[in-house]
């Protein structure tokens, strides 16, 4: 279990079992099912499973392609357009810095037909693991708008994006919070950390 290799060549005798399974199913009764296969049968289970690992493998060749598209080109998508905003819909922009914390932020939040399109630049970042964007209604009501794993003493800005259901209106803040619910950052809000 501790080699990689053979837990993946493990993992693809799954696939093995359930065709030997069918293949008990499909004997006719008063035959041995393992006694004598025929060439044929043996071909056929090698062959489903040998496409098996095809689609697998191109499913992950596509999802790394996705992934090296969205780290180069997704940066530049959410500080250029917040896609998806309605017709005639106008962005907000706050910013804010907690120096306490050392984070500073820019969110950019944007209507759309399912609620805000929601981006956000971490200039500073003062924590590392899991960290949030959360949104604070007027009513008090929060949602998560995105995730990350930030690193420690990572320079770079981080760039994301997320959505919320409530509407612009309806949210009075965001919050960048760690795993452990600390406050790093509030931005925008009625008691004036940030602008508009």
């Amino acid at each position: 279990m501790d080699c990689p290799r053979c837990t993946l060549l493990l993992a693809d005798l799954g696939g093995v079992r359930a065709q030997l399974d069918e293949y008990a199913r499909r004997t006719p009764p008063g035959v041995a099912p393992f006694t004598a296969a025929a060439p044929e049968l043996l071909a056929g289970l090698l062959e489903r499973t040998a496409a098996g690992r095809r689609v697998r493998r191109g499913r992950r060749l596509a999802l790394v392609a996705a992934a090296a598209v969205l780290v180069v080109g997704g940066p530049l998508a959410v500080l250029r357009t917040a896609p998806g905003p309605a017709q005639g819909a106008q962005a907000v922009r706050w910013t804010a810095t907690d120096r306490a914390t050392g984070t500073a932020a820019v969110v950019t939040a944007a209507e759309t037909g399912w609620g805000t399109d929601v981006g956000l630049e971490l200039v500073r970042q003062g924590a590392f693991g899991v960290c949030a964007l959360v949104a604070v209604g007027v009513d008090g009501s929060q949602e998560t708008v995105t995730t990350w794993a930030a690193r420690a003493g990572d320079g770079e800005a981080l760039v994301t994006r997320g959505g919320a259901a409530l509407r612009p209106g309806q949210i009075d803040h965001f919050e960048v919070r760690a795993a452990d619910g600390q406050r790093l950052v509030t931005i925008g809000g009625r008691n004036g950390n940030g602008n508009g």
